[in-house]
């Protein structure tokens, strides 16, 4: 029960203008001249979305709409919720199939997989971290909340149920109850029924996703952002320092719950496009 205690700790600015030279903006410059400047630009880059644990992919539906309309081609895989490996495998075949440069974000346990399914991937530009995981090599997700950081905060109450396996048998798969949902992932700051329509929506996560441990972290190699939410009850806001300064993570902290993509799309969507304006122009 112990194991089962730490595993439940899981969860699931302003917009840089694209560049146009000052000669181009300067008084008299032809509209020929300023769309040259403009297309020298190029496509932006796709903006992959990774959820977490407790959630599926409209957990982003707030920060898609938003990158949407800053003209940016966005995919939001399904994460399997299976296990670390399985799941990182199954990420890294999606951005292997897109063309040009990409912005990697995982929210929560997303994080402990794009750490993995971006390593070796040279279109992957940016990692971006939403109150989320950030593993060194060899490290578990449940070693990381059974610190003296990730205990800072009380476990999460889960309900435990079983799924079966390919070839017979069955695992463990983890479920946040329903009645404790909307305070220990939204901090109750969404409409109760909104907040009830996630917590019914919510996928299970296997137990086997906080217990393997993590490879060669692509932070190593990719520049990385991160948001610390501060009002996390899902994940230690200290730990979550703790894994943006060892990854030398570009660092915003905002006042938020676990699902801070729901309850402050603005400031998300804010630090993908610094990630993307920083990588890629």
């Amino acid at each position: 029960m112990r194991s089962i205690r730490r595993t439940v700790r899981l969860a699931a600015a302003t917009v840089i203008a694209a560049g146009i030279s000052a000669a181009a903006l300067a008084p008299g410059a032809s509209a020929h001249a300023t769309a040259q400047a403009a297309a020298s630009k190029g496509p932006k880059p796709t903006i992959v979305l990774v959820h977490g644990a407790w959630a599926d992919a409209s957990s982003w539906t707030p920060v898609i709409e938003q990158l949407e309309r800053a003209g940016y081609p966005v995919d939001v895989p399904p994460n399997p919720l299976r296990g670390l490996t399985y799941d990182s495998d199954y990420i890294a075949s999606v951005l292997s199939q897109i063309k040009g440069p990409v912005i990697l974000v995982g929210h929560s346990y997303g994080g402990a997989v794009i750490t993995n399914a971006a390593v070796g991937d040279p279109n992957v530009k940016a990692l971006v971290y939403i109150a989320a995981f950030a593993p060194a090599q060899g490290e578990s997700l449940e070693d990381l909340l059974s610190s003296s950081l990730g205990e800072e905060i009380p476990a999460l109450p889960t309900v435990a149920t079983t799924y079966p396996v390919q070839g017979g048998g069955t695992d463990a798969e983890l479920t946040i109850n329903t009645a404790d949902y909307p305070s220990g992932l939204l901090d109750n700051e969404l409409p109760a029924y909104e907040e009830n329509a996630l917590a019914a929506e919510q996928r299970p996560l296997s137990v086997d996703a906080a217990t393997e441990t993590s490879g060669t972290p692509a932070w190593e190699t990719i520049p990385s952002w991160y948001m610390i939410a501060s009002q996390d009850h899902a994940i230690s806001p200290n730990l979550e320092r703790f894994m943006a300064a060892r990854a030398h993570a570009r660092t915003v902290d905002v006042n938020g719950p676990h699902l801070i993509m729901l309850t402050a799309p603005g400031a998300v969507t804010s630090l993908i496009e610094q990630a993307a304006t920083a990588t890629t122009g």
